[in-house]
């Protein structure tokens, strides 16, 4: 599956964003989706994660509460609203897609992945 993420820019503290990923595959609805982030000099962290039917999500303690992950199947998309933005926010965003039955917060569970889209968040 290709994944293609977009919605990324520059946002000043407070704000919003919604970041897209959309999914190539013709079995979106059997793939686990999830964000991450990479601030730099630091490594990949989960995000957020939304299982098959979007009934299931996970989220890191950082962002509960501030961002939601979100998906729909017949648009073969996964979003993820980010509300009330922090400096500490800033990274690049990847989604990723897994054949794996739970939403996932390990990275190695993630076979695919898109290309990422930069969120910065001014102070």
């Amino acid at each position: 599956v290709q994944l293609q993420a977009s919605g990324g820019g520059l946002v000043p503290t407070g704000d919003s964003l919604r970041l897209s990923c959309a999914a190539s595959a013709r079995t979106f609805s059997r793939y686990v989706m999830a964000w991450f982030r990479q601030a730099p000099g630091k490594e990949r962290d989960f995000v957020a994660a939304i299982s098959w039917s979007g009934a299931s999500t996970n989220y890191a303690g950082s962002v509960k509460g501030r961002f939601t992950i979100s998906r729909d199947n017949v648009k073969n998309t996964v979003y993820l609203q980010m509300n009330s933005l922090k400096p500490e926010d800033t990274a690049v965003y990847y989604c990723a897609a897994s054949t794996s039955e739970l939403a996932d917060l390990r990275a190695p569970m993630y076979g695919y992945w898109g290309q990422g889209t930069l969120v910065t968040v001014s102070s």
